[in-house]
């Protein structure tokens, strides 16, 4: 049975990986700071300490792992652009350093594959309204400076016997697992209690689709993906659309949001992701989850 090993395995997007491969018959090492409880996952896995400290010797980890998939990443709770916090030098020698020293000690221990969950914020604000892997990478954030980076670093270790492929992922959303709320239970918490709702838009992507990819990157021919991005984005969506079908789940008088307006938002395309046979779950999968995680706010 093939091992992987899923850095920040615990963590919201972790947690979706984790199930999907565990789904498709992977024995999964998580490897995260705090050990996971007894229920947090649907079967058992093994459980590493990992971190993210480009001083720590961590190769043992990579023990008998065949496939690594690099998801953790250390930011404030609950931002990524801004994550730095107080102290973008710390942010930066982490997320950077930090995952550098784990994909050379990756390759060093003779692991396949290592994917890496990147971000749409490497392309910043380019007025472009559609971007694809091709298009230049300007990010104007810090946390997209650092994915960048990561990206680039583990672009250039790819070779026959070490297979790397660098994921931009758009917003994803999904139910958050035992214990934990969803990215969107504050928003459906002001909304029920008929507080103001700004109007907002933005793309979005189930975790499950964001786990399909990942499983992608392991099974296809190396020299489909070695070396190269995929973009991960599914529906652009905002605040009205999402509450509406909350609205109707939920049976809730308030009106809703104004429509946003999305004409400028950037897409990414996903084409080259879709020739792999992706294929998200699209506007069916958001309402569907809305309605199913509309009972936890």
């Amino acid at each position: 049975m093939t091992r992987v090993l899923v850095s920040g395995g615990t963590g919201f997007v972790g947690r979706f990986i984790v199930e999907h491969l565990l789904a498709n018959g992977y024995k999964v090492t998580v490897g995260a700071r705090t050990r996971p409880g007894d229920s947090f996952f649907s079967q058992p896995v093994s459980y590493l300490p990992l971190r993210l400290d480009p001083e720590a010797d961590q190769i043992a980890a990579f023990d008998n792992i065949y496939y690594f998939v690099h998801a953790a990443f250390e930011h404030v709770e609950g931002k990524y652009r801004g994550g730095e916090g107080n102290d973008p030098a710390s942010f930066r020698r982490v997320n950077i350093d930090g995952s550098i020293r784990l994909f050379e000690e990756a390759r060093a221990a003779g692991v396949r594959r290592c994917i890496f969950l990147s971000s749409r914020a490497v392309y910043g604000e380019t007025p472009a309204l559609a971007v694809d892997e091709t298009s230049p990478v300007e990010p104007d954030t810090l946390y997209g400076v650092v994915k960048l980076a990561a990206e680039d670093a583990l672009k250039s270790m790819a070779g026959h016997d070490f297979v790397t492929a660098s994921l931009r992922l758009t917003g994803v959303y999904g139910p958050a697992g035992p214990g934990r709320k969803h990215k969107w239970s504050g928003l459906f918490h002001d909304y029920l209690a008929g507080r103001p709702i700004p109007s907002r838009a933005g793309t979005e992507v189930h975790g499950d689709d964001v786990a399909q990819a990942v499983l992608l990157m392991l099974k296809a021919e190396a020299g489909k993906v070695s070396g190269q991005t995929f973009n991960v984005s599914d529906v652009l969506t905002g605040n009205r659309e999402i509450l509406a079908v909350l609205q109707s789940a939920s049976g809730c008088p308030h009106p809703l949001p104004p429509t946003a307006d999305a004409t400028a938002f950037r897409v990414m395309s996903t084409d080259k992701l879709r020739a792999l046979g992706w294929t998200p779950g699209g506007a069916e999968r958001l309402a569907a989850t809305i309605r199913e995680m509309a009972p936890d706010v």
